[in-house]
């Protein structure tokens, strides 16, 4: 079963995290890189990414004219999209135990960030009927 895990932040917490110390970035992203080759050896790694800041996002409605409506992320929206995981697992309860190991990933001083990470299931999906 395939789950995306992802992972939203708000704009103060992107902001925190810019003035994290080297240190507690560099054990941060050691635990992330850690959770990520454990998944590669045991075969549940499909894919994972960060995402480019808000600001450059665009949202797209509709056709006028031919072209796209667009729009940039709105600076009143709460939460956006940092990044994700996708990894391929037998149960939803792995899927969880990875997300939750994501969210322990340490912050300043070592304790835990407990980002929240959204579990989704891959739908049934047929792009031939």
């Amino acid at each position: 079963m395939k789950y995306i895990l992802l992972m939203s932040g708000t704009r103060s917490g992107v902001d925190s995290y810019r003035a994290w110390s080297q240190q507690d970035m560099d054990a941060h992203m050691a635990v992330l890189k850690s959770i990520n080759r454990e998944l590669v050896e045991s075969g549940e790694f499909v894919a994972t990414q960060p995402l480019s800041p808000p600001h450059e996002a665009k949202l797209v409605r509709g056709l006028k004219n031919g072209m796209p409506v667009t729009d940039g992320v709105f600076p009143e929206s709460k939460e956006f999209l940092l990044g994700y995981w996708i990894v391929d697992v037998r149960t939803p309860e792995r899927a969880c135990e990875i997300a939750g190991r994501i969210s322990a990933a340490p912050g300043p001083g070592g304790t835990p960030t407990n980002m929240p990470i959204e579990v989704r299931q891959f739908a049934a999906y047929d792009p031939h009927s």
